[in-house]
């Protein structure tokens, strides 16, 4: 790095040394960790004593040059590990790229030094461009935990200046690969994202390239819906395809549709999105993220809060999979709580029934659910409750990711008012999630 890039020491503390290195056999495991690198360790093997074991949180794998980071499993059946091996699951053994039975070195691992600046982004300070590469590399080579890339999150969503987007922006570039089609006009499409039956990539990239133009489109896996562009694409063909394959694709059809994680163009990118959960049809994060401790905040506290008090209120869920969080809320508030039965017949074609609507007569009904997109269900059960004679109906979502078009046509219906929470930026924001999400990054890095 030349002197004009050189990282502000005095965010960069000097991190001990790590211990010394055992050479282990690399054996491939048939367990797909997903993007989390873990690795198996025999309990009594030649790597470490089983007491030092215990208290092991991160191991470093080095081989042919290559030095990934990794969470590590205590194993008891020699027959799946041996004392003389480490086992390697699918996305790991892919990252570290060695064939089966190498030497490689395992050692207790040295905290990256860039965890120093997620620090110092936490406490609110700057980050100079310099940095922000170094993040970037760290990301893409997978040297951070799950929770110390939310922490990040939290943090650049604090607070983050209009030159740190733009430096954050060219070192996720940076780290990456880089395409070129050497072809006078190649086209692209992007949109907002993230809107559950928003699927119109697969409708305009075939368009395009029937019309002459070369189209390669990179698209993301979910990121707040149950199927991103990339995993409803993978229902009709595969979209893991490497560079090689995806120009092939191009070169023949003038166009694809593929996930960017396995072109690499940003590496950094695709880990900062696979850290958002969505909790709609996931009820234990555990599984997703192994070996990790796992702390799934609830916003009914804050939600209640800001619907307030009412001696007559009815907690309404408009389907199965809102309940937990009318549950929740209703029990906050002292109320009473009911759902209804939901049946879809297309994204835009949603049916509602309800078991007891004599209890809707006269009341103050609430709304529950986690996310408005299309706002579809929620009109619709705002309809109900008015046909069984609600008082009154408010709807309360924990993430609005609607259009204003969505509210008028929710009022148009009989809703009194619509509120959220500002996990998204939303009109309708009317109570805040930073402090819980503070407590509990407060909590952790205490810990």
């Amino acid at each position: 790095m030349s002197d004009d890039t050189q990282l502000p020491q005095h965010r960069l503390s000097r991190r001990p040394s790590a211990g010394p290195a055992a050479r282990l056999v690399a054996k491939p495991v048939a367990l797909n960790t997903f993007r989390e690198n873990v690795v198996i360790l025999a309990r009594h093997g030649t790597a470490f004593r089983s007491e030092r074991l215990a208290g092991l949180r991160t191991v470093e794998i080095r081989a042919n040059g290559c030095s990934l980071l990794a969470s590590p499993m205590i194993c008891d059946d020699p027959s799946l590990v041996a004392a003389d091996e480490v086992g390697l699951p699918e996305p790991m053994f892919h990252r570290l790229g060695v064939p089966a039975g190498t030497l490689v070195e395992v050692s207790p691992a040295r905290p990256p030094r860039t965890l120093d600046l997620v620090r110092a982004k936490v406490a609110g300070e700057t980050l100079s461009a310099a940095e922000y590469l170094e993040v970037a590399r760290d990301l893409a080579d997978h040297r951070w935990s799950n929770m110390e890339v939310a922490a990040f999150l939290i943090a650049c969503a604090s607070f983050m200046t209009a030159e740190e987007t733009l430096s954050l922006t060219r070192a996720m570039i940076a780290v990456g690969s880089r395409l070129s089609w050497q072809r006078d006009i190649v086209v692209d499409k992007h949109c907002i994202g993230g809107i559950p039956g928003n699927r119109t990539s697969l409708l305009v990239v075939p368009i395009v390239a029937a019309h002459g133009l070369w189209i390669p489109k990179i698209s993301s896996r979910a990121i707040t819906s149950p199927a991103g562009t990339a995993d409803t694409m993978e229902v009709l063909a595969r979209v893991d395809l490497d560079e090689t394959e995806m120009r092939h694709v191009v070169q023949t059809c003038g166009g694809c549709v593929v996930w960017g994680g396995r072109v690499n163009l940003s590496p950094a990118d695709d880990v900062l999105i696979s850290v958002e959960p969505h909790m709609h049809r996931t009820g234990d994060l555990g599984p997703v993220f192994l070996s990790r401790t796992v702390t799934v905040l609830s916003a009914a506290q804050v939600l209640a809060d800001a619907i307030g008090p009412h001696a007559d209120t009815l907690v309404i869920g408009p389907d199965a999979e809102s309940e937990p969080w009318a549950r929740a809320v209703a029990a906050l508030l002292d109320a009473e709580q009911l759902t209804f039965t939901k049946v879809r017949h297309g994204d835009q074609d949603v049916t509602l029934q309800v078991s007891e609507p004599d209890r809707i007569r006269g009341r103050r009904a609430v709304i529950i659910d986690d996310i408005c997109s299309s706002g579809t269900t929620l009109i619709n059960a705002t309809r109900l409750l008015h046909k069984h004679g609600a008082a009154t109906v408010e709807v309360a979502v924990v993430h609005a990711l609607c259009t204003a078009e969505t509210g008028v046509r929710l009022r148009a219906a009989g809703a009194l008012r619509m509120l959220s929470t500002d996990a998204c930026l939303h009109p309708t924001n009317a109570a805040a999630v930073a402090p819980l999400l503070a407590s509990a990054l407060r909590d952790e890095i205490t810990a």
